[in-house]
C-alpha cells in the first residue's frame, strides 16, 4: 500500500451518468495483486471533501488503472470534471481479492450497479487464463448499460424496465445458469439488495459464492472504523466486537457468502 500522485489519462462518460478514467500509476501497479482490491482518492485537496473515496479497480496492466464510477453527489461531479493531464492523489492497492476462480470451477460474474467494475476486472482475469465464464450485468435501464447483451458470449444483460437484455434482475439467468453448469461458483458485486438476494440464494442452494461488499469507507485502511459488517458467527462471545463484526476495508471487501450477514 502507497500514496501515489497519479496522473490522469482520460476521463469520459461511457454511459449516463458513469465514467470511466485511466490513470497512470506504477506504484500501485506494482502492489496490485488481482482483482476485488480498490484505491482510495483524494478528489479534492480542500478542507471541503477532506475525505478519500474508494473505488474498485476495474483494471491494471501496463502501468494504468482504470475506475469506473457514477455520478451520486458533488464528490463525484467534481471528479467527472477531471481533465487529461490533471494528477489526483491515491491510496492503494487496499483490500483483498477474489480466490478459486482458476480452481477448476465455472465462475458466473455478477455485477449491478457501480459493483461492475470489480467483476469486470475478474473477467479478464478469466479471458486472460481462458477460463469459461458467465458474466451477468445488471442496471435499471437500458441508460446505464455500456457493454451489449450477447448470450452467445456468454454476456447477459438485465434491465428492471426491460429495456436491454432480459427483463427482471440477475436472479433469474443465475439460477438457469446455476442449473446448466458443473461446479458453478458465484462472484458478484453489487448494491445491498442484489448481494443479500444472491447470499440467500447461494445458501438455499449449496453454491460457493464470493460477495464484494459495498461500504462507505472514510479512511480504507481500519482506523475510522466505519465499514463495519457482522460476522456470521454463531460462537461469537457476549461483547466481543472483533468477534461479531468485520471491517471491510482491511477483511475485505470480498468475503465467502457464509461469513457475512447484512442488517
Amino acid at each position: 500500500m502507497l500514496i501515489e500522485r497519479a496522473h490522469i489519462i482520460s476521463n469520459t462518460e461511457v454511459a449516463h451518468n458513469i465514467w470511466e478514467m485511466f490513470l497512470d500509476a506504477p506504484g500501485i501497479i506494482s502492489e496490485y495483486k488481482g482483482s476485488g482490491q480498490f484505491i482510495n482518492i483524494l478528489v479534492e485537496d480542500s478542507w471541503n471533501h477532506p475525505l478519500r473515496r474508494p473505488m474498485s479497480i476495474a483494471s491494471a496492466k501496463d502501468g494504468k488503472v482504470s475506475i469506473i464510477y457514477k455520478i451520486f453527489g458533488d464528490v463525484t461531479r467534481i471528479l467527472s470534471k477531471k481533465k487529461s493531464g490533471n494528477d489526483i492523489e491515491v491510496l492503494g492497492p487496499l483490500g483483498n481479492t477474489f480466490t478459486n476462480w482458476n480452481n477448476n470451477y465455472y465462475p458466473i460474474l455478477v455485477g449491478g450497479g457501480v459493483g461492475l467494475p470489480p467483476i469486470l476486472n475478474l473477467k479478464s482475469e478469466c479471458e486472460l487464463s481462458k477460463i469459461d465464464h458467465t458474466i451477468i450485468i445488471g442496471a435499471q435501464n437500458s441508460n446505464e448499460h455500456f457493454i451489449a447483451h450477447d448470450p452467445k458470449n456468454d454476456i447477459i444483460l438485465t434491465t428492471d424496465d426491460g429495456s436491454s437484455g432480459e427483463s427482471g434482475t440477475v436472479m433469474n439467468p443465475i439460477d438457469r445458469i446455476i442449473k446448466e453448469k458443473n461446479r458453478p461458483y458465484i462472484f458478484a458485486c453489487g448494491p445491498e439488495p442484489m448481494l443479500v438476494a444472491i447470499r440467500d440464494y447461494s445458501l438455499k442452494n449449496n453454491i460457493p459464492t464470493q460477495l464484494s461488499v459495498e461500504s462507505y469507507m472514510g479512511c480504507g485502511v481500519g482506523l475510522c472504523q466505519g465499514c463495519v459488517i457482522s460476522k456470521n458467527n454463531t460462537d461469537k462471545k457476549e461483547n466481543s466486537y472483533h468477534e461479531q463484526y468485520s471491517l471491510v476495508c482491511i477483511d475485505g471487501p470480498v468475503y465467502e457468502s457464509k461469513d457475512i450477514q447484512f442488517e
